[in-house]
């Protein structure tokens, strides 16, 4: 630290004879804080030869360089010379010392020199700390940045997380669609699409980043075993489904009624009696014959006294036979579902008009088709029987 007896800065001007120096240094004692040496001119540049002051001053800085260029800028009377000049000493006693040579108008020079020492350790304790508080500044930074990506990859991570429980989502919601189709269920009795009310008193707080991967951990278990149950729920449903399009469940024919029912009844051919193993629609020649249900066509020819006949297999054991056709339009191998065409009504074989004569085969046995359409006794008309 700087005393009241220890300048903070120390300075040495000098110049020849008539160059001003007496009038500066009276200028620079009316300054309060300045104290100038009891002799006021020492006199260095009086010297018989300016070499011998270099080499006293050398003891203290031996750079000859620099003394020789100080000295041509005093001595040398050429105009490259009549330049101002500056440099920077570093003396073996550890000063730092700023000099400057300044031509005059009359011909001197004016020659300056400076102690600098402590304005330079100023400026390198600064300096120093300058670069200490960058270094601190790039360290805190580098960790901001580590926890900014830190951060960036526990985010991307959770999104990550959080497109695969959409799609999960989005998976059970279509399952849902299908299972709500497939349950006939009716319109806005079950949405999937509907948000879920919620509610609750208190005041929200920040989640915990562990407490969040743990729920959203618990929320994908609950997605899978829901995917799962719904899978299966699906799979029941969908065999049920499967179940009930192969029972027979429809009329063979459209805008039709039962001209001769199941069981027995008069011979058409010869008046005796005789089991019925079908039951006849009426029909015109040329009427499309339809699938009963869902199935595969397990027959297409001609049978004694059935003339042209389709059979469908509906799987479960049961099997529909439609005969009497003019025409068959359906191979063996065909699948076939509820409603299609698979023949044109005719009279063919035994048969005396044309109909459609359909029977059902339950594990090799005819039953009555009535259980499975659902006709009334007392709604059938009963015209002649046909065959």
């Amino acid at each position: 630290m700087t005393t009241a007896a220890e300048p903070l800065v120390r300075f040495l001007v000098g110049g020849v004879q008539k160059a001003g120096t007496s009038a500066l240094a009276q200028y620079l004692g009316l300054h309060p804080r300045l104290r100038l040496p009891t002799g006021k001119e020492a006199h260095v540049f009086d010297a018989p030869d300016f070499d011998d002051v270099v080499t006293q001053c050398a003891r203290l800085y031996h750079d000859r360089n620099v003394w020789a260029t100080i000295k041509s800028r005093v001595t040398n009377p050429s105009p490259e010379y009549r330049q101002q000049d500056q440099g920077v000493m570093r003396t073996s006693n550890d000063l730092t010392i700023t000099w400057i040579t300044q031509p005059l108008p009359n011909g001197a020079t004016l020659i300056a020199f400076m102690d600098v020492t402590a304005a330079r350790k100023v400026e390198i304790a600064l300096k120093d700390k300058n670069e200490a508080l960058q270094a601190a500044d790039a360290s805190r930074q580098a960790e901001l940045d580590k926890v900014r990506r830190e951060a960036q990859h526990e985010v991307n991570a959770l999104a990550a997380r959080l497109a695969e429980l959409q799609a999960q989502a989005n998976r059970l919601n279509a399952l849902g669609a299908r299972l709500t189709q497939a349950g006939q269920l009716q319109d806005g009795e079950f949405e999937f699409d509907k948000p879920v009310g919620q509610g609750g008193a208190g005041h929200a707080s920040d989640m915990p980043p562990a407490e969040l991967r743990q729920r959203l951990a618990a929320l994908e278990s609950q997605y899978r075993d829901a995917d799962t149950q719904l899978s299966v729920l699906e799979s029941l449903l969908f065999n049920r489904e499967l179940d009930r399009n192969a029972m027979p469940s429809r009329d063979p024919i459209a805008g039709s009624y039962i001209t001769s029912g199941f069981g027995g009844r008069a011979d058409p051919f010869g008046g005796g009696h005789q089991f019925h193993k079908g039951i006849d629609f009426e029909a015109d020649v040329g009427d499309p014959v339809l699938a009963v249900a869902d199935g595969v066509v397990s027959y297409s020819g001609v049978r004694s006294g059935y003339g042209n006949v389709v059979e469908v297999d509906h799987g479960n054991g049961y099997v529909t036979r439609y005969a009497h056709n003019s025409r068959l339009t359906r191979n063996v191998g065909d699948l076939v579902r509820s409603g299609q065409e698979i023949a044109k009504a005719g009279s063919t074989g035994r048969s005396t008009g044309a109909h459609v004569h359909f029977e059902v085969w339950q594990d090799g046995v005819v039953v009555n088709p009535r259980k499975f359409l659902g006709h009334n006794d007392a709604l059938a008309r009963h015209g002649p029987a046909r065959g």
